[in-house]
């Protein structure tokens, strides 16, 4: 049987466009974050190691309650600053669900990097730390600094992209 030569939308020679690893990895979670039910921000994040995907999260309450989707936001009634009282909150964050999501399907996460679509708090960064992430690749900025003092101190790199 002949085979078939596949004719191709670029002219031959034309080099196609591909995101390097970092950016790609961003792309996923920017997708991930629209899973959130989080009323006042959508974060995605991923654990990666080895260019492979171990676990995603986005933030919103825990699996089997009710999402502020719809039953609205606990830190809006009560007028909380974004930033303070995390505690205050139904919701976990996507780092945080990434690393459970490892932890409950029994995926390692040591040397594991971390991207997500925003720098982690401060009880996220402790989180980070003690899971063995070894670098974090973020999209946007948040001001805890905190968080950035302890992952600076753990020898954890964070790129922001």
């Amino acid at each position: 049987m002949a085979s078939k030569k596949l004719s191709s939308a670029r002219p031959p020679g034309e080099n196609k466009k591909r995101p390097d690893w970092d950016n790609y990895f961003l792309d996923i979670v920017e997708l991930v974050s629209k899973r959130s039910t989080c009323l006042r921000r959508a974060v995605g994040a991923g654990l990666v190691r080895d260019s492979r995907i171990l676990a995603t999260g986005y933030n919103g309450a825990p699996s089997k309650l009710q999402h502020c989707l719809d039953i609205g936001c606990l830190r809006e009634q009560l007028k909380v600053p974004s930033g303070e009282r995390h505690e205050l909150c139904r919701g976990l964050h996507a780092e945080q669900n990434a690393i459970i999501q490892a932890a409950l399907h029994g995926v390692i996460t040591k040397g594991a990097t971390l991207y997500c679509t925003n720098h982690p708090c401060v009880i996220c960064a402790k989180m980070i730390i003690n899971a063995g992430v070894v670098s974090i690749v973020i999209r946007d900025g948040y001001q805890d600094k905190l968080a950035a003092q302890m992952l600076k101190e753990a020898g954890i790199s964070v790129k922001q992209l």
